[in-house]
Formats: structure tokens, C-alpha cells, sequence
């Protein structure tokens, strides 16, 4: 059984701004069989270990759940939010910012929506690109678009500055949506703002195609870069099969998490190898990468290999240790380096193999969002508007066991989810593909 991490249960309390003094505009019910939707109470929990020794009670940790409430902090009517978008693309950024524009105008009457351009660099004055507002005309059928309308931008803003330009503004509620960097920065804002005893409210809004958000089962995105991973490896599969020897070679991203390499091999099924960051291989030696895609080719004349972007990285040369705007360490680029690797092995043993090497990285990422995704966007998107209203704060919008619920930025961020090696989806894996475990 996988042990429950250290958590304590006022880690998971959510900060709020102070009492709620305005009521809901939502036709809703504090009751059930009304034949509308019903508000959720702060003491609604969703628990976050579901499983438990026998014998033992349930563990006490848990989320407070999402959802609409029926005692508001902001006055919709003078209520001013903001969107920003940060960190790389990703399919359903539109969605989610057009879900957004929706529910707080059409829904709450918020006064006011503006638009922040090219992620945090926006709430610096000295870059000098100003709010665009946003209606419910400007983001009419974005939501088909991939890409975000808002631009984007990796890197640090100072939060003195970011928190001046929101106070300045007199910005209410801004939803930062973005990947661990983002919101990390998002708390850091949330951080000063408490500081100064402001009454604005950050709420989170987690993006990422990696999955790799703590606490947070699916992020947007993820299901639609599968999908179009899973088109690549198909693709890679023709091409390998189409001459002797043909190995179809796909790199996808995921720095420290493979879950859509996982995910992606599972949806095709064409897949012979997957590698990925959390499961360390060798090239060389009987047991090593090298010597197993040998043997597939003498038994079935072409191969497949899907690799994780982070995948591999103890077997390229150690550069410089730098790091991206948002903090990410750069990686060697395993895609080539295996590549080569694969042609060379495979001419000294003066057996013909003829790589095919695809990387559809910055493709998956940049498509539309799919019925999934939008799906999720909608819902993410809708959550976060309820919880800003409410005066939450210093918190993103999780899903876990298949509710949304509201996470302390303090705990999701600094520390990435990575997939299980001992785990359901990596044990699927190794059934489909048949590799070996490396050792």
C-alpha cells in the first residue's frame, strides 16, 4: 500500500479574505430536490486518501470541496477580476479563459474583466502592455482556438510590483493560470497581498499537458496532447514497418513526470518501448536498451520507442546546470543523442536499421482543445469563479477522486507529481509493450 505523505490537516485549510456579507445571485438551493443545483457549505470535505488499513480509522486529511457558494465576499456589481495565462502552450488555455468571461458576467454580473497580456509580465508596469478587457463578444468561439488570446510569458515578476499593479487597478480577483512555475508566483502574490492586508483574492487554475500538478489527478490539456501523440506513434509505426530493420522513434514532452509518454504508448498500442524519467535504463550491456531493441528487431524486423523528453538525462554529457525563466533546469536533448545511438550500435554490428525520428513536442500543445479537455476546462474554469467570489484565496482548483476541490498553493507548488513506477498506468505499460524491466 502507498503510504499517505506527511500532511497534517490544517495544511489543507483555505485562506479566505474575511466574512461573506453579499449574497449569491445564483439560482441555486441549499437543498437537494428542488430541481436546481445546490451550493456546496465550506464544511463539505472530500477526503484525501480514500483507502485505509483495515482496522484502522481514515486517515483525517482532506480538501474543502469546490463549488458555488451561497454567501458571497465581493459585491458582484463592483467586483473587478483579471486573467492571466503563463508558462508554455497548452490545449484549453481559450477555454478556460473564455469559461471564465462567461461565468463572471453572464452568471455573477461582475462589473468588469480584464484580459492580462503575456502572462506575468502584464503586472509589471515597465513592460508596458496594458489589461485588454474581455466580454463575452471578444472570447465568442475561442474556445476552438489553440494557443491563449492573452499571450504568454515564462519568468519572475517581483510580487511587490505585481501586487501594486493589481492594487493600482483595482483588480479584485485575478486567476492565474499556468503550471507549477505560475503558481508558485501566484502564491508568492498571495503572500505579499496578506502582507499588506489587501482584499484581493488569487486563485490558481492548473495547466500543464505534463500532468504533474500535485495534488491534481488531470490537468487541462493532457487528454488532448495524448490524443495527438498517440497519432505521431501510429504514424511512427507505419514508417517503421514500411522497410527492414524500420524503428520509429518519438520524443514527447515530460521533463520529470511521463505521463504522456505512459498515457500516449497505452492509446496507440503500437508502442514496443517506452522511456521515461522516472524509471532509470541503460543503452549497453545484455540487460540494456540497446541489446533488447536487437532482439525485437530479429524477432519482429521493426520497433517502435516512445521516449519522455526528461527521460535518460544520467546518459548525456552534464553541461552548465541553467535554468529556464521559469526555474526549469534545461535539459540535454535526449531525442538525437538516442537517435545517433541507435544508428551507431546498430552499424558496428553492420545490421541495416533505418531510424525514423519524430518530434511533435511543440505540436501537441498547440491544438485545440478536444471534447475532454473542454469539458474539463469548463469546469475548472466555473470552480475558480465561485471560489474567487467566495474571497478564497492562495489557492488552485484540483480535481481528486473525481471532485473538484481547493488546494493551498503553500502544498501544490515546489515539488512535481511524477508517475508511479509500481503503479497502475506504468504496470499497463509494461503488459502492452513487453519490454524489460531495466536494471
Amino acid at each position: 500500500m502507498v503510504e499517505i505523505p506527511t500532511l497534517r490537516p490544517e495544511q489543507l485549510e483555505v485562506s479566505t479574505l474575511g466574512p461573506c456579507q453579499f449574497k449569491s445571485p445564483l439560482k441555486r438551493s441549499k437543498r437537494t430536490g428542488e430541481g436546481v443545483g445546490t451550493y456546496v457549505p465550506d464544511d463539505m470535505r472530500v477526503l484525501y486518501e480514500l483507502r485505509h488499513r483495515e482496522g484502522e480509522p481514515i486517515h483525517p486529511v482532506s480538501f474543502e470541496r469546490a463549488g458555488a457558494r451561497e454567501d458571497l465576499f465581493f459585491d458582484p456589481n463592483k467586483t473587478r477580476a483579471a486573467i492571466v495565462t503563463c508558462g508554455g502552450l497548452c490545449p484549453g488555455i481559450n477555454n478556460v479563459i473564455r469559461s471564465l468571461v462567461l461565468e463572471l458576467t453572464h452568471n455573477y454580473g461582475v462589473a468588469e474583466v480584464l484580459g492580462i497580456r503575456y502572462g506575468y509580465q502584464g503586472l509589471n508596469p515597465a513592460a508596458g502592455r496594458s489589461p485588454i478587457q474581455l466580454t463575452p463578444a471578444t472570447v465568442d468561439g475561442i474556445h476552438h482556438q489553440g494557443g491563449t488570446i492573452l499571450g504568454s510569458s515564462r519568468g519572475h515578476q517581483e510580487p511587490a510590483t505585481t501586487v501594486e499593479f493589481l492594487a493600482d487597478n483595482k483588480i479584485d480577483i485575478l486567476f492565474c493560470i499556468g503550471g507549477d512555475g505560475t503558481q508558485r508566483g501566484a502564491h508568492k502574490m498571495a503572500d505579499e497581498i496578506a502582507r499588506r492586508q489587501l482584499p484581493i483574492s488569487i486563485i490558481g487554475i492548473p495547466k500543464t499537458i505534463d500532468n504533474d500538478i500535485k495534488f491534481c489527478f488531470r490537468t487541462f490539456g493532457f487528454f488532448s496532447a495524448v490524443a495527438e501523440a498517440e497519432k505521431v506513434i501510429d504514424c511512427a509505426h507505419v514508417e517503421a514497418n514500411g522497410v527492414l530493420n524500420g524503428i520509429g522513434l518519438v520524443k514527447l514532452m515530460g521533463r520529470q513526470a511521463g505521463f504522456i509518454a505512459a498515457a500516449a504508448t497505452l492509446a496507440s498500442g503500437e508502442a514496443n518501448f517506452t522511456l521515461i524519467p522516472e524509471v532509470p535504463f541503460e543503452l549497453d550491456g545484455e540487460h540494456g536498451f540497446l541489446a533488447a531493441l536487437e532482439r525485437r528487431l530479429k524477432a519482429r524486423e521493426h520497433a517502435v520507442v516512445v521516449v519522455a523528453e526528461g527521460a535518460g538525462q544520467h546518459l548525456l554529457a552534464a553541461g552548465p546546470d541553467e535554468h529556464d525563466a521559469s526555474g526549469n533546469r534545461k535539459l540535454g536533448d535526449i531525442g538525437p543523442f538516442l537517435k545517433q545511438k541507435i544508428v551507431d550500435y546498430f552499424t558496428a554490428k553492420n545490421m541495416p536499421a533505418k531510424v525514423k525520428y519524430m518530434d511533435p513536442s511543440y505540436h501537441i500543445r498547440s491544438v485545440a482543445a478536444n471534447a475532454a479537455d473542454s469539458l474539463l476546462c469548463e469546469q475548472l474554469a466555473r470552480h475558480a469563479v465561485h471560489a474567487g467570489m467566495a474571497g478564497k484565496t492562495d489557492i488552485l482548483i484540483g480535481l481528486w477522486h473525481n471532485h473538484l476541490v481547493h488546494v493551498p498553493l503553500e502544498v501544490s507548488t515546489g515539488e512535481k507529481k511524477q508517475l508511479s513506477p509500481e503503479g497502475e498506468l506504468w504496470t499497463a505499460v509494461l503488459a502492452l509493450t513487453g519490454q524489460e524491466k531495466w536494471r
